[in-house]
Order: structure tokens, then sequence, then C-alpha cells
């Protein structure tokens, strides 16, 4: 199995979509993630119309049982991952802040991408050079979130900070994982018209999803353990 194959959760619609069809344009077997298996087919469908790679995956972050059959699946048709992107994620902070928000905030865009990459790690090493990208947002970044002005000063606990939690957890994961060809960064796709980042946006979908496909094929002397946008480093 020469291929390469990357999986991209919650890419049946949106960025993560466009992630999988970029990829899938440079010759990538791309595993459509997505919470239902509709969803995941209808996706993928769209993808080999334009003659690529895809094949859908029924993978709710969340559900342990779909990240087992995710694993077990990778594990018998490829025996490798090359590329992980953890994309998946949602915004509740409009429902109003209690503990139940943070929770499922937490659930989906940290806990979620931790399981899922725990139970893939071996066939991530399997892979002469494996590439994990976490889908994060400037939000995150504990340094800048009281002078960005993305959602007009908004207060958004739920989603700052879980992305605040994927960004520590990032560093850390580069830091175990140091010792071997695995590059592993988060990155910041911009302000994009998608369902989450709403019209008045200023960037398009293509452009969001540039920046984790520059982390999913970094070359062997890339960086590790960063947030990015587009190519520029951002601070934590």
């Amino acid at each position: 199995m020469n291929d390469k194959i990357a999986l991209i959760t919650g890419a049946n619609k949106g960025i993560g979509l466009e992630i999988a069809r970029q990829l899938g344009k440079q010759g990538m077997i791309v595993l459509v993630g997505a919470r239902s298996l509709p969803k995941a087919e209808e996706a993928a469908a769209k993808l080999q119309a334009e003659r690529i790679q895809a094949y859908p995956m029924e993978l709710d972050v969340t559900n342990r049982q779909h990240i087992a059959y995710a694993a077990d699946r990778i594990e018998k048709e490829y025996g490798k991952l090359d590329v992980l992107v953890n994309n998946a994620g949602i915004y509740l902070d409009h429902e109003g802040t209690d503990v139940d928000m943070m929770r499922r905030s937490f659930d989906t865009n940290f806990f979620g991408a931790y399981a899922l990459t725990d139970s893939l790690l071996h066939l991530l090493k399997a892979s002469p050079e494996g590439r994990i990208v976490n889908q994060s947002s400037i939000l995150g970044s504990v340094g800048t979130i009281l002078g960005n002005d993305m959602y007009g000063k908004a207060s958004a606990p739920g989603y700052t900070a879980s992305k605040a939690a994927m960004n520590a957890w990032t560093a850390q994961l580069s830091i175990q994982l140091g010792d071997t060809p695995i590059k592993v960064n988060a990155c910041h796709p911009g302000w994009v018209k998608t369902d989450m980042g709403g019209s008045g946006a200023v960037m398009e979908i293509h452009e969001g999803a540039e920046t984790a496909v520059y982390l999913a094929t970094l070359p062997g002397d890339g960086p590790t353990g960063g947030l990015f946008h587009k190519q520029e480093p951002l601070p934590w």
C-alpha cells in the first residue's frame, strides 16, 4: 500500500469536505468521516464524482463504538494511517452558558479528538510520515482572546475553552511523539463562510481548508507542535 490514507472527521460539509477534496486531488485516499452513514455516503459520492478516491465512514467522535470501528476498519483495510485531520467541531455558546453546554462542547471539540487520535496512534506510527492536524481557532489562543473581534467580542466560553484545551494537548502530543516522524499541529482556518462562521465571514471555504492541507502534507523537515494560519505561526 503506497497510497497515502487520510481520515477527516466532520467531512460531510464545509471546511471538512473541502479538506477531503484538496487532499484527494493530491492523490490521497480520503476517508470521509461524518456522524451518520448517509451523510458520509453523500459527501463521498460528491468527491467520487470528481474522480477522488473517497470512502464514507460513520464516525461520531463522541461515540466509542464508532471510534473502535474506525480503528479496526483502517487497520484491516490499509494497515496504516498517514493523515488524521481532527476537524469535527461544534459551537454551542448561542444556547447559553451552563455546565451541560460546556461538557458537550468539550466532548466533541476536545475529548472526541483525543479519543480518536489515541485509538489511531499505532496506525499513524505505521506510516513513514504520519501527520496529525487539529482544527482549532485563534479564539482558543489565550493571549488573544480579549483582543479578538471574530464574533464581535461575544462571550463564547464553551468554544474558546475547548479549543484552548486542544491547543495545549497539541503541544503535549508533539512532545510525546518527538522521537517519531509524526508531526502534530493545530490550525486556525480563519473566519470562513460556513454554517458556523456565518455569511458575514471574510473567507471562502476553499481558503479555510488551506491551512489544514498545508499541515497534512508537511515535508520531513516541517514544523511540529505549533498553531498555524496559512503557513504562519500563531501565538498559543
